[in-house]
């Protein structure tokens, strides 16, 4: 799949480029807030916990598990329907299991979206963050750990 088929986010959004630069160096990081230290995903400008306004970026350890897991099949968006039926898995992260990302079950950073044979894929498996550079980003993708 060409890359500017993908719906990708703006790396220089103020609210989410810090996550966009941290991808771009390889980690993945997690909005924490200045006061009570309460990590948060997504990116809120607002602490839940104590309603400071206070963020830092924190990084994580990339680490977590399968939590779900789907396999969209067609109609989709044309650039996903190419590579359809292909895995979204939902991830838990190891440090703070409530912050989950959203994501694809790969082999390797550049590995094909529908490479995984979704049968394979077990609740709880644990997987581990890498990085695809598609177009301004670096995307998360997960493999097995």
């Amino acid at each position: 799949m060409a890359e500017t088929e993908f719906l990708l986010p703006d790396p220089e959004d103020p609210e989410n480029g810090p996550f966009w630069e941290a991808t771009a160096r390889g980690e993945l990081a997690v909005q924490q807030c200045g006061s009570c230290g309460r990590r948060r995903m997504p990116p809120r400008p607002m602490c839940p916990a104590c309603r400071s306004l206070e963020v830092v970026w924190a990084p994580t350890s990339g680490r977590g598990s399968v939590w779900s897991f789907v396999v969209p099949h067609p109609p989709l968006l044309p650039a996903y329907a190419k590579v359809a039926p292909y895995n979204v898995v939902v991830v838990s992260l190891e440090e703070d299991p409530a912050i989950r990302f959203v994501g694809n079950l790969v082999t390797g950073a550049a590995g094909a979206l529908d490479e995984i044979d979704p049968v394979t894929i077990q609740i709880g498996e644990k997987v581990r963050a890498v990085y695809c550079e598609v177009g301004d980003v670096f995307l998360p993708r997960w493999v097995r750990a």
